[in-house]
C-alpha cells in the first residue's frame, strides 16, 4: 500500500458515536488549517526560517501575539539524566532547544510584549526550570536573549506567584470538573503548546495535546502531593497515581475528580483528562517538534531513534495534533486495539466529540509540504511491545454531576 492508498484509506474512517453522556454536549468541531515543514537538523538558522515560513502559511501570528503576553508550555518529560545513548534529551524525548529558540524569536519580532516559558520540574535535583535546562544541554541564556522579557516558570507548585488559579472544565467534563494550576497558566493573553512527536505507554501517541498533562502541579497532582493542602516542599513524584491509575485524589484543597474510585484503567482515564485539560486551558497555538525523536514510549527507555524531520504548527491543537498523527503513520480515527492506541482510547476522537477540533483529514487543509511525503512510520519502528495484560473491565460511566 502506497502513502497515498493509505491516507485515502484513514480518511474514509467515519468518526465514532460519541458516547452516550455525551449526546447532549457534542458540538460541530471547528477545522483549522496545519502547517508542515521540513528540516533535516536542529541547526538554528534552517529552523527558524522553516518555523517562520510555517507562521507565513498560516497567515501570520501578529494578531496573535502582538502587545500580547504569551505562555509557552515546554515539553521536558524525565530528567536530564534520562538519557538514551548518552545523546542530549532534545535529540529524544525533549522539545529542542532550537525549536524552543526559534518561537522565542519569531514571537518576539512578531510584537510580544512578554514571553514566559513554563514547566513542571519537580522531579529534577534542581529546583529552577533554568537549571534543569542546563543539565539537559541547553543554552539558557541564548533562549533568554532571543527576545526581549523571556521569563522562566517552574509550575510545579506557587512558583512566583501567592495563589493557584483555577481552571473550570465546563458542561460535559469526563474526569475532572477543574483544575488548579500555577498563575502562570492564567496571567497570559496566548497559550502555545510545544509537544515532542513521540509514543506515550499510557495515552499512545504524545503530541500538543498530551503535552497539557505537564501543566498540573505537582504539589496537588503528584503522589506526594499534600493531603488537605499543596506539598510546597519540592515534591518530587510524578502525577501517574491521580492521572493514570486514580488509586490517590489531589489535594483535598482542589475540586477533585468527579467519581474518584470509579475506573483505574490508565488507557480510559488519560485520554479524557487530556480532553479535560484542553477544556479548561486552551491553546492558541500548537507546535509540533518532530524533526528527531523517539519510538516506543515517552522516555527513552526501550525505544528506538527516529528522525522524521518534520514540523507542524496550526492554531487548533486537535486538527494539529490529528495532522502529527498521520505523520506518524498513525490513524487520528483509530480505535482502542488500532496501531497507537493499542490499550488506550483515542484521545483525538474524544476532543473531537466535545467539539474542540476536527481529525477529519478530508476537511483539514495541509499548507507546506504535503502529508504523504512527511509519514514515518513509528509502529514499525518501535520495540515490540510485551503481551498485553488481560482486558480492563468496563469502566463506570457515570454523567457529570
Amino acid at each position: 500500500m502506497t502513502r497515498r492508498e493509505w491516507l485515502a484509506m484513514i480518511a474514509a474512517t467515519p468518526l465514532l458515536r460519541a458516547a452516550p453522556q455525551m449526546q447532549g454536549s457534542a458540538k460541530s468541531a471547528p477545522v483549522s488549517p496545519v502547517a508542515i515543514g521540513r528540516s533535516a537538523t536542529y541547526d538554528t538558522q534552517e529552523v527558524t526560517a522553516v518555523m517562520a515560513a510555517m507562521f507565513k502559511q498560516l497567515g501570520g501570528i501578529e494578531k496573535l501575539v502582538a502587545n500580547k503576553t504569551v505562555a509557552i508550555k515546554l515539553n521536558m518529560t524525565g530528567t536530564p539524566t534520562d538519557r538514551k545513548d548518552n545523546l542530549s534529551p532534545g535529540l529524544t524525548h525533549w522539545v529542542h532547544p532550537a525549536v524552543v529558540g526559534a518561537v522565542v524569536s519569531l514571537i518576539g519580532k512578531a510584537g510580544a510584549k512578554r514571553i514566559r516559558l513554563l514547566e513542571s520540574r519537580g522531579l529534577a535535583p534542581d529546583y529552577s526550570l533554568q537549571g534543569y535546562m542546563a543539565k539537559g544541554d541547553w543554552d539558557v541564556s541564548a533562549i533568554q536573549n532571543a527576545a526581549k522579557n523571556v521569563e522562566f516558570e517552574n509550575t510545579d507548585g506557587l512558583g512566583s506567584g501567592k495563589n493557584y488559579s483555577r481552571f473550570s472544565v465546563g458542561p460535559g467534563a469526563y474526569m475532572f470538573p477543574a483544575w488548579d494550576m500555577n498563575h502562570s497558566y492564567a496571567e497570559n493573553d496566548v497559550f502555545i503548546s510545544i509537544g515532542k512527536m513521540k509514543n506515550h505507554s499510557v495515552a499512545g501517541i504524545t503530541l500538543s495535546m498530551k503535552n497539557l498533562f505537564g501543566i498540573l502541579p505537582l504539589s496537588i497532582y503528584g503522589g506526594d502531593a499534600g493531603v488537605d493542602e499543596p506539598n510546597e516542599n519540592h515534591p518530587t513524584a510524578n502525577r501517574a497515581l491521580v492521572g493514570h491509575t486514580g488509586m490517590r485524589a489531589p489535594a483535598k484543597c482542589s475540586p477533585g475528580e468527579l467519581n474518584f474510585g470509579a475506573n483505574h484503567d490508565g488507557g480510559y482515564r488519560m485520554p479524557r483528562v487530556i480532553v479535560d485539560l484542553l477544556a479548561a486551558r486552551p491553546v492558541h497555538l500548537s507546535i509540533i517538534d518532530g524533526i528527531e525523536s523517539i519510538a516506543g514510549s515517552e522516555l527513552p527507555r526501550n525505544v528506538n531513534l527516529t528522525k522524521p524531520n518534520v514540523l507542524l504548527a496550526g492554531f487548533n491543537p486537535v486538527c494539529t495534533d490529528a495532522v502529527g498523527a498521520a505523520v506518524m503513520g498513525y490513524n487520528p480515527r483509530g480505535s482502542r486495539g488500532d496501531p497507537g492506541y493499542a490499550r488506550n482510547d483515542n484521545q483525538f476522537v474524544l476532543a473531537e466529540q466535545r467539539g474542540f477540533g476536527s481529525t477529519d483529514l478530508k476537511q483539514i487543509e495541509i499548507r507546506g509540504v504535503p502529508l504523504e511525503k512527511v509519514i514515518y512510520y513509528y509502529e514499525s519502528i518501535r520495540p515490540k511491545a510485551p503481551a498485553a495484560p488481560a482486558a480492563p473491565a468496563a469502566p463506570v460511566l457515570r454523567p457529570p454531576a
